[in-house]
């Protein structure tokens, strides 16, 4: 696989998204996803992205044991900020410095390791100074516990503020054929500080797969059953742009997400989609998507197939702990 850099982290083309190894999607098979990442890794993938939230905190465990003894191999990536308890209840998004000091280390504890390479703030936290958090942050780098910095899901003002307090590497954010709301405001900043992009969901949960035909091909416990995008009147029109992406894909002899996959990576260097899977054959036509070639005709062909706000509905069912 080939490499590319975020700010001045070198990676993997495409990382691995391992939140649905642990929840939101439905059950899944700890064996089957420590198999799909030692696949993810023998194939010359090296960024896992987990989160302390995920699970919660059973993802950072499961991550753990699947790098138990390939430690070297890894970019791994984890979050704090989105606190949870225990009983999966939610506290509230957090960015106090003591709590990025303590978030910090209980991660480490769990994913077995003594540096976490890329630490992002899941959510950015509208009580606190950004500068606040990002100091703490900093001290992690200090301390030898944190290599690069990261944010997920901030505004243009908040990367610009952060980054001054610490080179931000990366910022996290959702990035897809049908969500491409970042172009505008996010990607000059990111451009003029060098600042790499990680865009998670860059198959629209799964959507733009073309395998999901109705809101009943989700399990009882698969949050997308509440997700607006996946709702009524919404599913039956994003299922006509996913319709005409499919167009596209059979004519270029590849599915709907190695066309989708291939479209963000022909996006720029800088960015490296984290497409989620939690089995191996489905990581296998992910990586897939990079012998797709896209020629200007393609990516041009594909802006009017999916322009910026073509997919009906919100993202998530509340907008306010999206930092705009």
């Amino acid at each position: 696989m080939e490499s590319r850099t975020l700010g001045p982290l070198s990676v993997s083309s495409l990382g691995l998204g391992c939140m649905g190894m642990s929840e939101f999607y439905g059950s899944g098979d700890d064996s089957e996803s420590i198999a799909t990442i030692h696949a993810f890794l023998d194939a010359g993938g090296t960024l896992l992205d987990t989160a302390d939230m995920y699970g919660p905190f059973t993802n950072e465990l499961l991550v753990g044991r699947a790098i138990a003894g390939r430690r070297s191999d890894v970019v791994l990536a984890t979050k704090f900020g989105n606190e949870r308890r225990e009983d999966g209840s939610w506290v509230g998004i957090n960015g106090r410095p003591d709590y990025v000091r303590a978030a910090c280390d209980a991660s480490l504890q769990r994913l077995g390791v003594d540096h976490i390479d890329l630490y992002y703030q899941h959510r950015v936290d509208k009580t606190i100074p950004i500068e606040d958090t990002v100091g703490a942050m900093a001290e992690l780098v200090e301390a030898g516990k944190v290599r690069h910095l990261g944010l997920s899901e901030a505004s243009a003002d908040t990367i610009r503020r952060a980054h001054a307090v610490h080179p931000i590497t990366a910022l996290q954010t959702e990035y897809s054929l049908w969500e491409r709301e970042p172009e505008t405001k996010v990607f000059p900043v990111l451009a003029e500080l060098g600042i790499g992009f990680v865009p998670y969901s860059p198959l629209g949960r799964g959507f733009l797969t073309g395998q999901l035909r109705s809101p009943d091909d989700f399990a009882a416990d698969d949050f997308r059953r509440h997700s607006p995008r996946f709702q009524g009147e919404n599913f039956t029109r994003n299922l006509q742009l996913v319709d005409r992406v499919k167009e596209l894909a059979d004519e270029k002899q590849c599915t709907p997400a190695q066309l989708a996959l291939a479209w963000l990576l022909a996006q720029g260097d800088h960015i490296v989609p984290i497409p989620g899977t939690k089995k191996r054959e489905r990581l296998a036509e992910n990586l897939g998507a990079a012998a797709v070639e896209l020629s200007a005709g393609d990516l041009a062909r594909l802006d009017e197939l999916a322009p910026a706000g073509a997919a009906a509905g919100a993202r998530y069912p509340h907008m306010a702990s999206i930092d705009t």
